[in-house]
């Protein structure tokens, strides 16, 4: 199995409070070079929901509303190999370098880790240290697939509402 690798940029500046991290994109978010493409994901109506506002159909323009709102994305994962698009598939993962991000953007806040497996690779990989005096909170993941503790969308949003603290 050739190794896939995470092709998306960490979307963070110096006004990003908030920082969401996932594990690695599924098969289409890759292919269209976008954070959270598959249009099944939750990830965008969550956000629509937080922010009570329409998310824009342009990719760019949602990444501006990220941006406005102080809302940064990444990944856990650099590379792995994954036949499919499941986190529960992700085999030898190698991590993005968070130790740098956080150096160059200390007034990130609030880590959310979208998601089981982002919170286990970056735990495992990382370490929880590197998050000093930041808070961090593990979501149900936004992946349309259900996992073991099945969330309904409005109890996906109310777990998630955390966000709006740090805007």
């Amino acid at each position: 199995m050739e190794p896939i690798q995470n092709v998306l940029p960490p979307i963070v500046d110096d006004k990003t409070y908030v920082l969401v991290i996932g594990s690695m994109p599924g098969k289409q978010s890759l292919e269209k070079q976008q954070y959270y493409g598959n249009p099944r994901n939750h990830f965008w109506a969550i956000i629509g929901k937080l922010l009570a506002t329409e998310i824009p159909e342009n990719y760019n323009d949602k990444i501006s509303l990220l941006r406005t709102h102080r809302i940064g994305l990444w990944d856990s994962i650099k590379s792995c190999e994954r036949k499919g698009s499941l986190d529960a598939a992700i085999k030898n993962e190698v991590p993005n370098d968070f130790a740098t991000l956080f150096k160059k953007y200390p007034q990130i806040k609030l880590i959310i880790f979208n998601g089981g497996k982002s919170f286990e690779v970056f735990k495992k990989h990382v370490g929880l240290e590197t998050l000093e005096n930041r808070a961090y909170e593990k979501m149900p993941s936004t992946s349309p697939i259900p996992g073991r503790n099945i969330k309904s969308f409005d109890e996906k949003v109310e777990l998630w509402r955390i966000i709006q603290q740090y805007l």
